[in-house]
Parts: structure tokens; sequence; C-alpha cells
């Protein structure tokens, strides 16, 4: 289909000859499929796989810029779009899928960081989850891979709102690591080397069983995750070593699916999308970027994002607004007919950049530090193409260590920071005193958003303010303790 074409049924929102379905959906209320999203050949709303890495950078894969083999993402993205301004809701795991899954921050479901095997808690029970609309909206639902949103029966995928689950609780560094179907655990514990290949052919299966009801795929890969391991058939293939060769068995796996939808013929009428939850930990690529995982600067943040869904997405598409995985949720509602939850998100409904539009809302993003202070620390606010710092790691967030006790703490810069992303996504050049009237819009809107937060994290953004760093720290620096002598 050439794009006069495409743009042309779009925007008339009449789909291609369809196939009658047996399937029949519920009313709910409102919820409608967006004209500009109907699948081409099938009535209703499309099929959604979803699948997202662990701790892959931007960097990582041949279409952003890798010397990688990546062939598979590669063709995924020249044949629908790819997302170069896309940004995680948070730089570590839990925290991360959390905003992916409910469209908030995850601080506003008491995820701040990374449950473990020890924590009996999880994600909020009252939080709706994207898997509890899907069911609501009679989907065929099934979580695949790692979980890591909490490991007791009443927060693993069965009991929010998943038909099935076939994975691990948690991170591949968190000892013992059951692989578990649904809540019985099949081993004690997985062997790590084989958990891409098994995610696979469990989704293969899953995908090849699926019939006229709609599915939405929920795929969560536990690499390249440090320590990144491959099967046999990857290990030492890359030359990129084994978080190169892990790497590349994701992409295997991605072409795998992909091979599997086309097979069952129904290309059309799936939504595929593949993202990562954070940047890369100590080993892996941010790009361009300064930071990594943990950090709040851009390499922990930002992330790929590539969309497939033939016939509606045109093929070979560059999205340069700035957007985030909160967005994920709306976007998927307005695409499915969804009903949106009853509290109000923070992510926004992007979807009219699936179909080739440009305008989303603008609307400020808070970066929420990973370390310290049990994660309830802000250190910046972006809108548009302006990041204002407010405040930063004592002990410097360039290579992130997690097990150094000078990043745990934070301190209120005196001289914020303000960069350009859309010129300077390295955030290199500080040009705060250029544009004082931006720095004080930003601050503005973060004293704004802030008492929308739980108690605890307004309670937290208040001290902090009062914990000043040192006036002369140069832009960029750690902050220094503010030594000078009292009045």
């Amino acid at each position: 289909m050439d794009r006069r074409k495409f743009i042309a049924l779009v925007s008339s929102g009449v789909a291609a000859t369809q196939r009658a379905s047996a399937f029949s959906l519920p009313t709910l209320g409102e919820a409608k499929v967006s004209a500009a999203f109907k699948p081409r050949k099938r009535q209703g709303p499309p099929n959604v796989v979803l699948m997202i890495c662990d701790d892959l950078g931007f960097g990582d894969l041949g279409c952003y810029g890798s010397k990688l083999p990546t062939p598979n993402l590669d063709r995924m993205a020249s044949e629908g779009m790819r997302f170069t301004r896309f940004n995680a809701g948070h730089p570590i795991c839990s925290a991360s899928r959390a905003a992916l899954l409910t469209g908030r921050y995850g601080l506003r479901s008491g995820t701040t960081g990374a449950f473990g095997p020890k924590d009996t808690g999880g994600t909020s029970l009252d939080e709706t989850l994207l898997s509890n609309l899907f069911h609501a909206r009679g989907y065929k639902i099934k979580a695949i891979g790692k979980w890591h949103l909490g490991s007791t029966p009443q927060y693993l995928p069965t009991s929010r709102g998943f038909d099935s689950f076939y994975g691990v609780p948690y991170s591949v560094d968190m000892y013992p690591m059951p692989l578990m179907r649904d809540t019985t655990v099949l081993e004690a514990e997985a062997d790590r080397k084989l958990l891409t290949p098994r995610y696979t052919d469990e989704a293969v299966k899953f995908i090849d069983e699926s019939g006229a009801t709609p599915f939405f795929m929920y795929l969560g890969f536990s690499y390249p995750h440090d320590r990144a391991v491959a099967s046999e058939r990857f290990h030492g293939k890359t030359e990129f070593g084994d978080v190169g060769d892990a790497i590349a068995e994701i992409d295997w796996s991605a072409g795998e699916i992909l091979r599997a939808v086309e097979r069952k013929g129904i290309e059309s009428d799936t939504l595929v999308l593949f993202t990562s939850d954070h940047g890369p930990w100590y080993q892996g690529c941010p790009g361009m970027l300064r930071g990594r995982k943990a950090s709040t600067f851009e390499g922990g943040f930002r992330v790929p994002l590539i969309a497939r869904w033939p016939e509606t997405i045109a093929p070979g598409k560059v999205v340069e607004e700035s957007c985030s995985n909160l967005d994920i949720l709306p976007s998927l509602a307005a695409m499915c007919g969804l009903k949106l939850p009853e509290k109000p998100l923070d992510g926004v409904d992007i979807s009219t950049l699936f179909s080739g539009g440009k305008t989303i809302e603008s609307k400020p993003r808070i970066y929420f530090a990973a370390m310290g202070n049990h994660g309830l620390d802000v250190h910046c606010i972006r809108k548009g193409d302006w990041k204002l710092r407010v405040a930063q790691g004592v002990g410097g967030e360039i290579y992130t260590n997690d097990r150094t006790t000078a990043a745990k703490e934070s301190a209120w810069l005196q001289n914020p920071e303000l960069y350009n992303l859309a010129l300077d996504p390295a955030e290199s050049y500080d040009v705060a005193r250029f544009h004082p009237e931006i720095v004080a819009e930003l601050k503005r809107d973060l004293e704004e958003l802030m008492p929308s937060f739980p108690a605890n994290v307004v309670d937290a953004y208040e001290k902090l303010k009062l914990k000043l760093g040192n006036i002369s720290t140069p832009p960029g620096a750690s902050p220094r303790p503010n030594t000078a002598p009292k009045a």
C-alpha cells in the first residue's frame, strides 16, 4: 500500500476487506476502538504483543546505531515504526514495569525500586493494570517471562488480570529464582541459560493456539540484565561478549514471534511492541547519552520502542516526539477500545503517532532517583525538549554503582541545571542562565505536581529541598555538602 492510500485509509477510518469474526466483545460503556485503528481483516480490536527487555540500552540494537547483529528487530523497525525519544517511567525494574502496566508513576503504587525474594508486598492491589483492562474487554491474555511486581500469590499475574503465567517472579541476579506456571513452581531454581528459548517456545505456542478471540501477550525478557547469559546456541557467537550474545538471542526470539504471527496470517490484526524497562547497567550501550541504569540522566531513562502493525503503521517511520512508557496504557486503550481506569493517569494517549499524526499533549514528566532514601527523591522534571535538574546524587551518576554509599544520597542544587534535549541529548551543556523563564516554568510545574503524590513522597520532596548542595558546585558535578558557615 502506498503512502497516499494509507493516509486516506487512516483518515477515513475505513478498514480494508474484513473477514467475519466469531468472537463478540462485551459492551463497556463508552469504550470504543478509534476509527484509525480498526484491523484490516477482522472486525473488532487488534491482538497486542508487548515485549519488554531487562536493562537493554538505547544504543544496543542495530536500528539504533549498534554494530550488534539484531536483524529481526531491525526488520521490525523497517516494517514499522521506531521511536527515538521514548523514556521509561523509572530507571529501576519494578517501578518502571509498574509505570508501564498502570500508566501511573510507580511511586503512586508503592513501587519505588525493585522487589526481591524476601519482599511480601508488590505493586498496590488497588491499582488497575493493563491486563485488567484487556480482561474486562474479553481478551485472552497471557504473561510470559520476568514479572517483578510481587512474588506472593496475590501479586502474581494470575491475580492481576492475566489468564495464565509462565516465567520467573523477579530478576536473574536474585536467588532463589523459581520457574513458575501460574502459581505452581516447576523448578525451584530455573536454568538461567534456557530462559529466553523457553519464553520463546511458550510465546509461539500461545500464538499458534490463538483462535478468533483477540489476545494480549506480555513477554518480559530476563536479559541482558547482569549477569547476562545465552543458551549454547548463541554463546560466544557475536564477538560482543555475554551481553551481546544475550541480546542476539532476544533478537532471535523476537523474530520467532513475528514469524509465528505471520504463519498464523494475523499480521494486519496484530500490533507488536518491543521496548526495555530502562537503560543498561554495567555493560550494554546507552548510545551517546549520559548515565546508565539507576541514573536520572537520559542514559538511565531513554530506551528503544519499536512498533509494527502492517497496513496500519506506515513502514520505516521514525518518531522524534518525547514519549514515555507511561503512555502505553492510555494509547492501547484508544487502539483497542479499553475502558480507562478510574484513577487519574500520568500517561497520555499517543495513539495518533501510530497512525502518522504528530501532535501529542505536552505533559511534564518527573524523574525519580532510584538510589537512596528508599527511591523517593526527585531529581528532574522534563517537558518537551527541556529538562530541569533540581537535585543530584552526591556520589555522581555517570557510571552508577548502587553498592557505593555516596550514590545513595541526594542534594538539592542551589543552581538548577537546564538542558535542551533536542540539541543536547547527552546533557553536556547547562543553559539555565540563558533561559530563566523556562527554569521558572518547570519549577512551577514541579511544585504543582508533587502534592498529587502519596504523603511519603511529598514529605521526602520537602526534606530534600532543605538538603542543599554547595552553591559553588559546577554544573554536571556531584554536589558537595554545603559547608559554608551559618549566618
